[in-house]
């Protein structure tokens, strides 16, 4: 009696093709699963360039560049020095804030950042005469003049152009781009022969507004 290797089984037809249709499944499934990821990926990629590049450009807020011409608004009935005042101008939806300083001077600008649109404050205790601080991003503006000290802010804030009244009413009457001055923000909105127009030279705030040039807005 000869002794003989075993012969290997016959191949299981079924069972190859099985095989090979859960491998041609899992290839697919993870190929579907890759496009996704990179889909994903790349509109969220897309969403924070534009946005970035919105808030860069000022496409999602552009304080200080309402459309038309902005309304006179009575902010307070009188700010002390050392004071500052949060209010909403040129729109019910536009952060502004207004600051005394120890001196009388009176400043009014945009509280939303020039870099992330976070919300600008005021810190009286720094320096000699406080200074506008976005907490985001650590970003510091001069309280006299809006122009970025410190921190990642790209442009100055732009400026809310308020006057007193001999009562000491304090009320806004426009606003200016960042790097334009009050009287140039101000002429540009209401025209070159408007009342205040002249007296906004010096870039102070003059103390009694023009009574005509008051509107339905206050």
């Amino acid at each position: 009696m000869s002794v003989t290797d075993p012969q290997p089984p016959a191949p299981d037809a079924h069972a190859d093709a099985a095989q090979e249709a859960l491998r041609d499944r899992i290839a697919a499934d993870s190929l579907t699963t890759r496009r996704d990821y990179l889909r994903i990926v790349a509109t969220v990629s897309g969403g924070l360039a534009v946005g970035g590049v919105g808030v860069a450009s000022g496409i999602l807020h552009r304080h200080g560049d309402p459309d038309g011409t902005p309304g006179i608004k009575k902010i307070a009935d009188r700010i002390e020095p050392g004071e500052s005042l949060a209010f909403r101008y040129p729109g019910d939806e536009d952060r502004a804030i207004a600051v005394r300083m120890d001196d009388g001077s009176l400043a009014g600008y945009s509280a939303v950042c020039t870099h992330l649109a976070c919300a600008v404050l005021w810190r009286r205790e720094r320096g000699s005469e406080g200074e506008l601080y976005c907490p985001c991003h650590e970003g510091i503006f001069d309280a006299r003049t809006g122009e970025v000290t410190a921190g990642p802010p790209p442009r100055s804030l732009p400026k809310v152009i308020l006057v007193e009244q001999v009562d000491g009413s304090v009320w806004a009457v426009g606003t200016a781009r960042s790097g334009e001055s009050l009287q140039e923000g101000y002429c540009r909105q209401r025209g070159q022969g408007s009342p205040l127009c002249d007296r906004l030279q010096g870039g102070a705030a003059p103390a009694v507004p023009a009574g005509p040039e008051r509107s339905e807005r206050t």
